[in-house]
């Protein structure tokens, strides 16, 4: 094995996964939605806005060389060897420079200086955002969200704003799922334009974000106070709203900003802070089972070993039961104040 100095592992530990893999292993890279890309040998493994993430194993990281090491299994000076040998490297598009910059070290270790250096791979053209037609009268879709428990008052809040509205789902290519009613849910940027459209089956167990979601712009809920700069994290977006109905009936106290993952993945979640530097607090809120507490464990270790997020206290409040998310505690909530028994449940969060 080589010496490798640090400047040299400092330089590999630059290469991220999407420019390594465009550029060693452009066949293991499958495009599979706006600005986000799965591998062909781990289709769980979810590359996007400078992160990665395997699903399956609920590892993830942002360079190329935390991926060698954590999925293909190689040790760290085999992984920064392979980094430093990669057409990323050697065709200068990640630059060295001092006594061991490129050339050195493809003369020093027997490089060869006429290796065919593959072209970076220019990113798929962006697809344009599929926005489905909202219904005239969402009688519908107020109805759906009443049956799981969410106050009228929230659900008036987020259809005049717009960010929930009622759909129809059209598909030649599924006639099972064509003309069945839908529950959509809008995720916008700073400047208000739509970047995610997420839709959820009213009476029927369907599930899709529309094609050209940006999963950076997730289903978001404003804060009742505007400066506050506490955020409040779900899975899902019947989670979030559980959550404020929870808040809105005197059950939790919060006023600050929530967002909805769309899974366990943190990709919105870090998106979110870093358009938002004001947040100082996170309050984690996923479901209470396996998958949820291996998320919050890694979303804690995310952000704690991130100097951008050094200033933000991460703190969790999961459902109070096993198992359970937060649509569920709230429909128990709702039961035991219909049967006139204290709910036994909740309880109430710090304030933020």
């Amino acid at each position: 094995m080589p010496w490798i100095s640090e400047e040299q592992k400092k330089l590999a530990k630059e290469v991220d996964l999407l420019t390594y893999l465009q550029t060693s292993e452009p066949n293991e890279l499958i495009k599979s939605g706006a600005n986000e890309y799965r591998t062909a040998t781990h289709s769980s493994l979810v590359i996007s806005n400078g992160l990665w993430i395997w699903n399956r194993e609920q590892i993830g990281g942002r360079s190329a060389l935390d991926y060698l090491i954590k999925v293909r299994g190689m040790n760290f000076l085999e992984a920064i060897e392979m980094i430093l040998n990669s057409p990323a490297v050697l065709s200068g598009d990640v630059y060295l420079s001092g006594p061991h910059s490129q050339a050195n070290f493809s003369e020093e270790h027997n490089v060869s200086s006429a290796l065919t250096v593959k072209k970076v791979t220019k990113p798929e053209e962006k697809k344009e955002l599929f926005i489905p037609k909202a219904t005239s009268v969402p009688h519908k879709v107020v109805k759906y969200l009443e049956q799981r428990g969410i106050h009228s008052d929230i659900i008036g809040q987020c259809l005049k704003s717009g960010i929930i509205y009622e759909s129809v789902y059209r598909s030649k290519k599924d006639p099972a799922l064509d003309g069945a009613d839908t529950c959509v849910f809008i995720g916008r940027d700073s400047s208000g334009i739509i970047r995610f459209v997420a839709q959820r089956g009213i009476n029927i167990d369907f599930k899709r974000d529309s094609v050209g979601s940006d999963k950076a712009f997730n289903f978001t809920l404003p804060a009742e106070n505007p400066s506050s700069k506490a955020l409040a994290v779900f899975e899902a977006p019947m989670d979030l709203l559980s959550h404020a109905t929870l808040t809105h009936l005197g059950h939790k106290v919060f006023d600050g900003y929530r967002l909805s993952l769309g899974g366990t993945s943190d990709v919105a979640l870090i998106a979110y802070l870093e358009r938002n530097p004001h947040i100082e607090k996170v309050l984690l809120c996923l479901d209470n089972d396996e998958a949820g507490l291996k998320a919050v464990d890694k979303i804690i270790t995310t952000l704690s070993s991130d100097e951008r997020f050094k200033h933000i206290t991460v703190s969790k409040d999961l459902p109070s039961v096993k198992g359970h998310d937060y649509n569920d505690e709230l429909l128990q909530v709702l039961q035991n104040i219909k049967e006139h028994k204290p709910s036994g449940l909740f309880h109430v969060s710090e304030r933020c």
